[in-house]
């Protein structure tokens, strides 16, 4: 039985225009807050406003020699947490506006070949809101420029709360500090898209950010997280209980440890139902019938990556990253299921290495579990260093999406995939019971 969060998902309808009446001028999905003089964040000013707290540059070479003299700055990080003022939630809180409606010529980079908005742009736009979230929970009116580099660690869930994303009504960001650690940031964003004359929610996200000193090499403390009233308690406690889970799941890692009994009996079942009846062979495998092997189920992309896509801190941006692999994901549930899926989450994006300009990024993605009309995607991401010869694992995401129809059962055929199948069946269960 499939949870609540699953009831609020809409079928993909066809793609009209809404509109309402303001003073008797028509107005198509435009916000009455994002009239004209109205000092709102835009959400292509967040990057520039990053750079100014770092003390970035636009320019690619004044870019490296700015990064070159943050080396100084170490001198103004905190020896302990305890010297750092604890920070309430609402002085993080951050308010930024995607017009879509307002700003007709913006639309042309969110746009898809089917007038709908690209998910990886949207995926970008939260990348940068929880680094500048993060920043206002640390911010110190006394420095000029701030000391620390802080970096996406993990994309720990986004649920969507519908499918559609309208292209031409203005779109809303909103989001604040729900937990910290010592050197950890916990970045709570809903966005939200003007309908019908209010803001219907479209999706909630939840990053976990880490602090690192000037030059991204250790750890930095950052303030602690002092909640007001029993809301913000709440919201500090669901972090807690996500770090926990966290934890759990990674020492549970079927890398670490062998499948659990249950999920045991699920591969020999699977394994069974493959073979060769006539033959009575260990080797001798058959497909079953509406299904496909997952060795087929899978597309590979190539990405160089060039100095246009870096970070404020001479990166390549966690954003793009996550873009170019959904796309990736997305185009694989896309021609697996025969028709336009829509994204259901995106779960457990982990970062585990930066990715430097000019590496050679490998995208490799693989259906590893479906059930039903849901398709769940791992995209694993490496660079390959053409000298070396050596690969390195710097991102692995999960995708879970939903067709308008019954899609093929994938079948692994080796130990390594029935373990990529357990894996995407654990994601899953994780996104329906949730």
């Amino acid at each position: 039985m499939l949870s609540p969060r699953f009831l609020l998902l809409r079928s993909a309808a066809s793609l009209t225009t809404r509109s309402f009446r303001t003073g008797g001028v028509l107005m198509h999905g435009k916000a009455p807050d994002m009239v004209e003089g109205n000092p709102l964040l835009h959400v292509s000013n967040v990057r520039n406003k990053l750079r100014e707290i770092v003390g970035a540059s636009t320019n690619w070479s004044d870019h490296q020699q700015a990064m070159a003299e943050r080396v100084s700055l170490s001198s103004m990080l905190a020896k302990s947490q305890n010297d750092l003022p604890a920070k309430r939630m609402k002085d993080s809180y951050q308010e930024v506006h995607l017009p879509l409606g307002s700003e007709p010529q913006l639309r042309e980079k969110y746009l898809t070949f089917h007038n709908t908005v690209r998910f990886g742009r949207i995926l970008e736009d939260l990348d940068s809101l929880a680094v500048l979230i993060s920043y206002s929970h640390t911010y110190n009116e006394a420095l000029k420029r701030s000391p620390l580099s802080i970096v996406t660690a993990l994309v720990d869930k986004i649920d969507m709360r519908q499918h559609i994303i309208y292209p031409d009504c203005d779109i809303k960001f909103t989001g604040h500090v729900t937990w910290v650690g010592k050197t950890s940031i916990e970045a709570k964003m809903h966005m939200s898209q003007f309908r019908d004359g209010a803001y219907a929610p479209v999706l909630d996200a939840t990053f976990v950010m880490v602090a690192r000193d000037p030059e991204n090499k250790r750890a930095a403390f950052v303030n602690p997280l002092k909640p007001e009233g029993p809301e913000d308690e709440k919201l500090f406690q669901e972090g807690e209980a996500n770090k926990s889970r966290r934890v759990d799941l990674s020492t549970a890692s079927l890398l670490k440890v062998a499948p659990t009994d249950e999920e045991r009996k699920i591969v020999h079942s699977l394994f069974l139902n493959t073979l060769d009846t006539k033959t009575v062979s260990f080797r001798s495998r058959v497909l079953p019938p509406n299904s496909v092997w997952m060795e087929d189920a899978k597309l590979k992309g190539l990405e160089i990556c060039h100095p246009q896509e870096r970070n404020i801190f001479n990166r390549i941006f966690g954003g793009f990253l996550m873009r170019k692999a959904y796309e990736l994901g997305w185009a694989n549930a896309c021609s697996y299921g025969g028709c336009r899926p829509s994204l259901v989450a995106v779960d457990d994006i982990l970062f585990q290495k930066p990715v430097e300009i000019g590496s050679l990024l490998l995208l490799s993605s693989q259906v590893c579990y479906t059930q039903g009309k849901h398709i769940q995607v791992r995209v694993h991401s490496e660079v390959f260093d053409p000298l070396t010869r050596q690969h390195n694992t710097t991102n692995v995401f999960h995708f879970t999406f939903v067709s308008d129809r019954d899609v093929p059962n994938i079948i692994p055929n080796t130990y390594g995939e029935s373990m990529l199948y357990l894996d995407g069946k654990r994601h899953f269960n994780q996104t329906v019971e949730n």
